[in-house]
């Protein structure tokens, strides 16, 4: 973790200690016990944290899982298992995860609207479920006895504490991996996280099966703190309730889960001691939805996110007193011939063509990268260049045609799968998560930790600003530059870049095409450039393709085919003006 996250922490399990030791001794037995409620809510609303904040899934069914994660302990509880509480409540996470994954599955399918649809339908299934059949115990009156270090309420309330705790800190290192930061990537574009090789399913299940065992831990833990339980504890209502505070307040940051549990769970309690009129509490929901609406993130996330902000510009400032940089100047971004590449071919694309019923989007296209080589594919608006590189890439399946890498056959792999094995593109509209920074972008990008030194060259190299800035403060220019520098992070075999100098002046998209032009030498990756601004063309493709209609009209040197008539009239609508 970084000193900022370091700080944070401290900060917040010194407030836990404070809280287990303040919360026993200041308040009644009745407060102490709404404070467990409270935390057990907490503990709950970080499965939503999961799965609506880090993965934006629409589930309305995590109260299921806990009900789930409630019948275990009370069975085992029947049963008189060995164990004890402790293993129960692990046990009833676990059971729960099974049923997460397999209620993930229609994720695969849908999304939006029509998977709230399917999770709901499963919360209703099992409300009558549980209405139809009692508990474990209930019938026999055998109620849930706590460990005997945590029998009292002070004692409990310090054991959900605990749970709460070690839940927030796993889930904050776990975010810290390669999955967990391809959740935010998958929130804000799946077809983004395909194309850096994540496995869109792999990480919707695993954010599934991690949100439903910790809402399985939430119930055990409820059954815990009541000794018995009911079906009304765990009522479709207040699936419903809790997604709708999560996306006000955001569980995924640990306040926003405590937030959560406090205005869930014992919010009405708490206007009826302090005599207030019940209607502040919907008052104060709507405020935080006219929030929402008008941030467009919920209330843990704008707080968190003018913070990052203060500190990246303080920390812009800082290199600003450094001494600068010299100016671009007109020798460094002048037009240089590129080095053409003599190296076997690295892809391969042979035939493809692209239908979409009577329209013929591609006809039979053919095109080459060499191994060490920059190739550009150029065209009018509407010639085919994206729907080239979506099929190449898998975006487009049922395409006739042949597409080799390093001469083995891809076609039938989908788009992270062939992301794995060495194509990746970048999209003409970026969908960067703003509460990344750009090292961990490249981490995702890259598909492994890279060393400090490692990515501050790759940003240095695209004249990216320090790795530290969240992206949320760069502008779209420079988002375009960092998606390249995550796609040469990878060091895949061929890049595919969709119109990476769009954003960019006239100067820095030459000084771009002289840094493309270096990076098979100075990385090893071979490139496709799609763009519209010749000059860059000019400056770092050796060959050129060029599409008009879905056909090729002309192949060769870049000088060669930027000189042909046909090129010109493809363009200009005339060939009497030249291309430059």
């Amino acid at each position: 973790m970084n000193t900022i996250d370091k700080r944070s922490w401290g900060m917040g399990l010194a407030a836990a200690v404070l809280a287990c030791v303040a919360v026993p001794a200041l308040f009644s037995s009745y407060w102490t016990y709404l404070a467990i409620t409270a935390v057990v809510g907490a503990v709950i609303m970080q499965s939503y944290g999961v799965i609506v904040g880090r993965a934006g899934v629409m589930s309305l069914c995590q109260m299921s899982f806990a009900a789930i994660g409630a019948w275990v302990v009370l069975r085992l509880n029947l049963a008189d298992a060995p164990g004890g509480f402790l293993l129960w409540l692990v046990l009833g996470g676990l059971a729960a995860v099974p049923v997460g994954v397999a209620i993930g599955l229609p994720a695969l399918r849908i999304r939006g609207v029509n998977l709230a649809v399917v999770t709901f339908g499963f919360a209703v299934s099992t409300d009558i479920v549980l209405n139809a059949n009692q508990f474990p115990g209930t019938t026999e009156l055998k109620t849930l006895a706590r460990p005997g270090l945590f029998s009292g309420n002070a004692a409990y309330f310090v054991l959900t504490v605990i749970v709460f705790t070690v839940l927030a800190l796993g889930l904050a290192l776990f975010n810290r991996t390669r999955l967990g930061m391809s959740w935010l990537e998958l929130r804000y574009s799946e077809r983004a996280a395909a194309a850096h090789g994540i496995s869109v399913a792999r990480s919707k299940l695993a954010a599934f099966a991690i949100s439903a065992f910790i809402a399985g831990v939430g119930g055990g833990l409820m059954a815990g703190q009541l000794g018995l339980v009911v079906s009304s504890n765990f009522a479709m209502g207040q699936s419903l309730a809790l997604f709708a505070v999560a996306i006000l307040i955001g569980p995924h940051n640990p306040e926003g889960a405590l937030m959560g549990g406090v205005f869930g769970a014992v919010m009405a309690t708490i206007l009826e001691k302090l005599r207030l009129p019940q209607d502040l509490g919907g008052m104060l929901f709507g405020l935080f939805a006219v929030f929402a609406l008008r941030s467009g993130v919920s209330q843990t996330d704008f707080t968190r996110a003018r913070k990052r902000e203060r500190d990246a510009r303080k920390l812009l400032a800082t290199l600003a007193d450094r001494p600068r940089e010299p100016e671009v100047t007109a020798a460094e971004t002048a037009p240089a011939p590129p080095v053409p590449a003599g190296g076997e071919p690295c892809l391969e694309v042979r035939g493809l063509t692209v239908r979409y019923g009577e329209v013929v989007a591609l006809d039979a296209i053919d095109l080459t990268v060499p191994s060490g080589g920059v190739v550009g594919l150029i065209g009018p608006n509407g010639a085919g260049k994206s729907t080239f590189i979506a099929a190449v890439t898998g975006f487009i399946g049922g395409y006739q045609g042949a597409v080799e890498l390093a001469g083995q056959s891809i076609d039938r792999l989908s788009p992270s799968a062939r992301a794995g094995r060495g194509l990746r593109r970048t999209f003409q509209t970026t969908a960067i998560a703003p509460e990344l920074t750009q090292y961990e972008y490249l981490t995702i990008g890259a598909g492994r930790r890279l060393s400090r030194e490692e990515a501050d060259e790759l940003l240095g190299f695209f004249g990216c600003p320090p790795g530290e800035v969240p992206v949320s403060i760069v502008d779209v220019g420079t988002r375009r530059l960092l998606d390249v520098a995550a796609a040469i992070a990878a060091r895949p075999k061929v890049a595919l870049l969709d119109e990476p100098a769009a954003g960019q002046s006239a100067a820095e998209s030459l000084k771009l095409g002289r840094r493309l032009a270096e990076v098979p030498a100075r990385f090893g990756v071979s490139i496709l450039l799609v763009e519209h601004d010749m000059e860059l063309v000019r400056a770092a493709c050796a060959q050129v393709t060029v599409l008009d209609f879905g056909h090729v009209i002309a192949s060769g040197s870049t000088r060669d085919v930027l000189d042909d008539p046909a090129v010109m009239a493809a363009y200009l609508g005339t060939a009497d003006v030249p291309l430059v």
